[in-house]
């Protein structure tokens, strides 16, 4: 029963994370693909009220609207991220292998399927979608899909701040999409279990130590009964 039930926990350990990588893949090039062919760029709708709206831009760069300029440095981007998803996949079905914690699994699954959905953007949407939204077209070219836009707060600094004192600002300012809320989340659940998902680092600190001070107290311990021990006499 025990071996049945440890089975079943290894199949999950690589049915889950796929299933969720494959999942929120589909959820993203969804949301991006019914935004594009939906809406016009800079289009604006509220979602909750001013807090939350879909407001659609396109950008040639990072996570959250950040980019590089010019088609070297679209080149260079999307070259990273296929260099960064291919150690991403690699690392993920070694810790599959290794039956790695299933939290430490979700996470790296979470930040793939962000890469990889952002990915597709620069690679193929610049043929795909020639001609359309100003497209250029040729691949990896394409222009990544930001929708979703929380300006939380919107007002001024007061006068006194250093620096940017008078001056306006909104919280929270960044575009993004739902592959960047996926590597987020999956980033964040690895910085809170960080402690859980390599146990290893502390409990090889732990032994070291232990051996390190093993001899100290047997060699105390030596001193001490010799020291309480009645001197033998001799002749």
């Amino acid at each position: 029963m025990e071996n049945l039930s440890a089975d079943k926990t290894n199949r999950l350990k690589f049915i889950l994370p796929l299933a969720l990588l494959l999942l929120c893949l589909i959820i993203d090039q969804w949301i991006k693909v019914y935004v594009k062919t939906h809406y016009w760029p800079h289009q604006q709708i509220p979602l909750l009220g001013k807090w939350f709206e879909l407001y659609f831009i396109e950008n040639n760069g990072m996570a959250f609207g950040i980019e590089l300029g010019g088609s070297l440095g679209k080149f260079l981007l999307t070259g990273f991220r296929l260099a960064v998803s291919g150690f991403g996949a690699w690392y993920l079905w070694q810790s599959m292998k290794k039956q790695a914690p299933m939290g430490l699994l979700i996470s790296i699954a979470l930040i793939m399927a962000g890469a990889i959905g952002n990915i597709i953007d620069s690679v193929f949407y610049g043929v795909l979608f020639a001609g359309k939204n100003d497209y250029t077209g040729g691949w990896f070219q394409g222009q990544v899909v930001d929708m979703f836009h929380a300006p939380i707060y919107h007002g001024f600094f007061p006068n006194w701040f250093p620096i940017w004192g008078g001056q306006e600002f909104t919280f929270f300012s960044p575009i993004w999409n739902f592959a960047d809320a996926c590597i987020t989340v999956g980033v964040a659940i690895i910085i809170v279990g960080q402690h859980r998902f390599f146990p290893h680092q502390k409990e090889g600190k732990g032994e070291d130590s232990e051996s390190q001070t093993q001899p100290e107290s047997d060699s105390s311990e030596e001193i001490v009964k010799s020291e309480s021990e009645p001197p033998q006499p001799q002749g």
